[in-house]
């Protein structure tokens, strides 16, 4: 009963904070709640997450960004060596936040929740179909329509404008990874 009775304020506190002004948004919110320290550790705890979130997004794509000009090499997990797409995606992550990714495109694409390009936030997965079939390329979203990836033989790690026409026509979709969801067993 908790935990639905949080669930149901949460999406109070979320639907008012869409459309109430600053200034009666707690007023309304708290006339809603028998509690008004309900209304504060709600609002604390979103906080909480907003700032956990955009935190992990921003190590992520500057982790990513540290990568710009290692080489492409197929099968490769390193910057020592070289990157393919889906190693260097796995390789960001892994570092960064501690999940281990599995180790191809389209495995990662199934390993991870699907989300509207529309949607898209620094951080999440951007796959393309580059060798006609599905998911079989793959690189991280930084914003502003913009991916960081392992290009392919002879190229570097570099950002790209996934709007562009080449890109947009081999656009696959858009993935998110979720906590534990795809985290497999540490080595």
């Amino acid at each position: 009963m908790l935990r639905s009775t949080t669930l149901l304020s949460c999406c109070l506190c979320v639907c008012l904070n869409a459309w109430a002004a600053p200034e009666d948004r707690d007023d309304r919110l708290a006339s809603l709640l028998p509690d008004r320290s309900v209304v504060t550790q709600i609002s604390e705890r979103l906080d909480d997450v907003r700032q956990v979130v955009g935190e992990h997004a921003s190590t992520l794509v500057g982790h990513a960004m540290g990568f710009l000009g290692v080489p492409y090499r197929r099968g490769g997990d390193s910057a020592e060596t070289g990157f393919d797409c889906s190693g260097f995606v796995r390789s960001v992550y892994e570092q960064t936040i501690g999940l281990v990714l599995p180790r191809r495109a389209a495995e990662q694409a199934a390993a991870t929740q699907n989300i509207d390009r529309q949607d898209l936030r620094p951080g999440d997965l951007v796959f393309f179909n580059t060798m006609r079939r599905a998911f079989s390329h793959v690189g991280i979203y930084v914003g502003d329509g913009k991916f960081i990836h392992a290009p392919r033989a002879g190229e570097k790690v570099r950002v790209e404008d996934m709007r562009i026409a080449y890109w947009n026509t081999r656009f696959n979709g858009a993935r998110r990874v979720v906590g534990d969801e795809a985290n497999t067993p540490r080595r």
